[in-house]
């Protein structure tokens, strides 16, 4: 039998010696207990409040657009629960001149950076005034197609970049959205120009129905940032103090001139996919929903908080009914919206009409006049 060749390297040791380098950075654990000092962002009682106050909120604005979908009063909808500490948190660390590129799951980002609820109400509806975005708001309309964002990204960054503006672009995906060509693609020309991007996947562990683990080999997806030469990170995306530290760090180093940063929340969705007919009793067993349930950044956080004497039942209701009062009128106002036409469509689409266009424009002028 012959001799087993020694390798002059070993591949597979360098690839296992850079998987293990990315441990997973937490703040919190489930008790809501501080386990990373160092790591501890120490946000003043005030922005740990307004924090606390902005996830619950969402949680509220996710259960009621739920129930208004249900009841056919909203067009497309992609629950949230579950992913707040890994929405709000990051975005809590951005300035109002950073540019956010959602995508269809972030809707709560754009809200707390100045979209008008009942816009975000009509987006959904596929109403044409969702889309008309009050001047001076650094937004882009969520994504539908998956992964799209991250080039985009890479292009604003580039421009802000270009303009010598202190801020940032940062875009969002889950899990999926990291197995699109798109995904590497803008990872990697936002690293070769240095371009001040942020980039999330927040892996919530189910690309619809497909497990991570059927998505690709890599232990984690924050290391794929090392083949596109930019930094990775791994965070508990449960955690809203480790999301947001990480994501404070990576707006320094991108205003300074580092560069983009890949970062990985680990989270869950509790809700479907969509509200588009998604079963996750097909594809997710109760004893899972019931592990990731312990981990609720809600829960974890409101422990820490009242530990500090920073949060009551009291304080949370008053932000409950709030949110519910502000849902409400928002509804409201998305249903007086005049009704959307085709000729709506056909007049925004182009500067200058074309003339087949024309054609149709005064076809179907005569018909909604009757």
């Amino acid at each position: 039998m012959a001799e087993k060749k020694s390798l002059l390297f070993d591949p597979v040791e360098t690839l296992h010696s850079i998987e293990e380098k990315f441990e997973m950075v937490q703040v919190l654990n489930e008790e809501g207990e501080i386990v990373n000092e160092e790591a501890d962002p120490k946000l003043s009682d005030e922005d740990l409040q307004e924090l606390m106050s902005r996830m619950v909120y969402t949680r509220i604005l996710d259960q009621r657009s739920i129930s208004l979908n249900r009841q056919g009063r909203l067009g497309f909808y992609a629950p949230t629960a579950g992913q707040e500490a890994s929405q709000l948190a990051s975005h809590f660390a951005l300035k109002k001149e950073d540019y956010i590129l959602p995508g269809y799951r972030d809707v709560p980002q754009l809200i707390w950076h100045g979209w008008p609820l009942h816009q975000a109400f009509l987006f959904s509806r596929g109403h044409f005034m969702g889309n008309q975005m009050p001047e001076g708001l650094n937004i882009l309309p969520p994504q539908i197609i998956i992964g799209a964002q991250y080039i985009q990204a890479a292009g604003v960054a580039l421009g802000m970049q270009k303009r010598k503006k202190e801020a940032v672009a940062i875009t969002y995906t889950g899990d999926g959205g990291s197995s699109q060509g798109d995904f590497y693609e803008g990872i990697n020309f936002a690293g070769s120009f240095r371009a001040p991007a942020i980039f999330i996947v927040q892996n919530n562990q189910y690309a619809i129905s497909t497990p991570r683990e059927l998505q690709t080999s890599a232990k984690t997806i924050a290391q794929k940032a090392v083949a596109a030469g930019i930094p990775g990170v791994l965070v508990d995306g449960m955690d809203p103090l480790a999301v947001y530290a990480v994501t404070r760090d990576a707006r320094e180093r991108a205003i300074s001139g580092g560069g983009p940063t890949l970062i990985e929340t680990l989270c869950y969705r509790y809700g479907p996919h969509t509200m588009a007919g998604d079963d996750p009793t097909r594809y997710r067993t109760s004893d899972i929903d019931s592990e990731w349930e312990k981990k609720d950044p809600l829960v974890r956080f409101r422990k820490y908080l009242e530990a500090k004497g920073l949060w009551s039942e009291e304080k949370e209701n008053e932000v409950i009914e709030r949110a519910k009062d502000e849902i409400k009128a928002a509804i409201k106002k998305a249903d007086s919206a005049p009704k959307q036409t085709v000729t709506n469509m056909l007049e925004i689409m182009y500067e200058d009409v074309p003339f087949n266009v024309q054609e149709q424009l005064e076809i179907y002028k005569a018909k909604e006049s009757k």
